[in-house]
């Protein structure tokens, strides 16, 4: 009789397997309250009962809705399930997304992955700290990213390029900055198949929900404060490490003129960059710098940075930008109430690792591309 040998996939099964039962047990003694999944299944209930879908707060910390109504109508189907049972579905359909975004981000690095490796690299991914935060409170980050991720990488000429980009601006604005980056490239045709897409999606929300539509494009979009407070440290934005370094919660004059400067400045080294995976990785990169509020979970764009600095064997690099994302410093320091706003000078960096490493990676960009980036395509695609 043969000896039965392990076959290579074995290991990277029982990593997997491991972090996500290390996973579940910590959600078990946490209660995975998953507040922000409550908030989108109370979103649809609205949807479906006809109620006030941005007049409504819902758990222990009062959370509003902030989408647009597009997203409250996708949302319907969380109000037919129970909440234990809608839960687990979440839980497991963001480990799936993580899988789906560790494998975009090897495509983006032009390094598809066999998967052995793809489930040892999700399971590591999983306790980086916005992908931890993200499965913890339920949110959509990572489906976001993967409509972005996988748009952006199809090939060029392929039908209907942008739709998805398009979709994803309409769920949550923010992916809107990546019609920018298209613009920017010379990509025009695709940026205006994303820009229809996004507008359907509009359209879609005034004809099922016009009230709701009317009330979000008019007021609501424009209520910052509606998301959160902005000085807290959960907020890893330009706008939120000013605040803290000021001692002022609403830093209007000192933040705006810095967000345009990073604005420019990041947008125009997408627009040349000499390689897409720059392009795309400055793009988010600038975009959770400048948005008035990034929470830490928005930053789950540390998938495909590692994975590029990776396949360019910037292993120390690497290793710093891991460090960064699982050393969860921002919750080290004193953020209980208003603290936040009164920390010791060396304790800003700490409260601020995620902005302070971006601009750092934007700094450094033109040396890092000089060395290791290609000569440029020709023509715009």
């Amino acid at each position: 009789m043969r000896k039965r040998t392990l076959t290579p996939s074995c290991p990277a099964l029982l990593l997997l397997a491991l972090s996500l039962a290390a996973f579940g047990t910590l959600c078990v003694l946490r209660g995975a309250p998953m507040a922000d999944l409550l908030v989108y299944r109370a979103e649809g209930a609205a949807v479906v009962h006809g109620t006030d879908l941005y007049g409504f707060t819902v758990t222990e910390w009062h959370l509003p809705a902030t989408y647009p109504p597009f997203a409250a109508i996708l949302f319907v189907p969380a109000v037919w399930l129970p909440v234990p049972v809608l839960k687990a579905l979440f839980l497991a359909g963001n480990v799936l997304l993580l899988a789906t975004l560790v494998a975009l981000s090897a495509r983006l690095a032009s390094r598809p992955l066999r998967p052995a490796p793809l489930c040892a690299a999700t399971a590591l991914a999983l306790w980086l700290e916005p992908v931890f935060q993200t499965l913890l409170f339920g949110q959509i980050n990572l489906a976001l990213a993967c409509l972005v991720l996988w748009d952006l990488t199809r090939p060029a000429g392929a039908r209907a390029k942008g739709v998805a980009l398009g979709m994803a601006a309409g769920l949550k604005l923010t992916p809107a900055v990546f019609m920018a980056y298209l613009l920017v490239r010379g990509r025009v045709r695709e940026a205006a198949t994303a820009g229809a897409a996004f507008a359907g999606t509009v359209a879609l929300g005034a004809v099922l929900l016009p009230s709701a539509s009317a009330d979000f494009w008019t007021r609501r979009l424009y209520e910052t404060g509606r998301v959160g407070k902005a000085w807290i440290v959960d907020n890893q934005s330009l706008r939120g490490l000013v605040a803290r370094a000021l001692g002022d919660p609403a830093p209007g004059l000192a933040w705006a003129p810095v967000a345009v400067v990073v604005a420019v400045v990041g947008l125009g080294l997408a627009a040349r960059a000499r390689r897409e995976s720059y392009g795309i990785l400055l793009t988010a990169g600038t975009a959770l710098l400048v948005c008035p509020i990034s929470w830490t979970h928005h930053w789950v764009w540390c998938v495909p940075l590692l994975a590029v600095l990776l396949a360019e064997g910037r292993a120390r690099t690497a290793v710093l930008v891991a460090l960064v994302f699982t050393a969860r410093t921002m919750w080290l320091v004193p953020h209980e109430g208003a603290r936040d706003l009164q920390l010791p000078w060396w304790q800003q960096p700490l409260a601020a690792a995620y902005p302070l490493l971006a601009l750092g990676l934007l700094v450094s960009y033109d040396s890092v591309a000089g060395r290791c980036a290609p000569a440029p395509a020709s023509g715009p695609r």
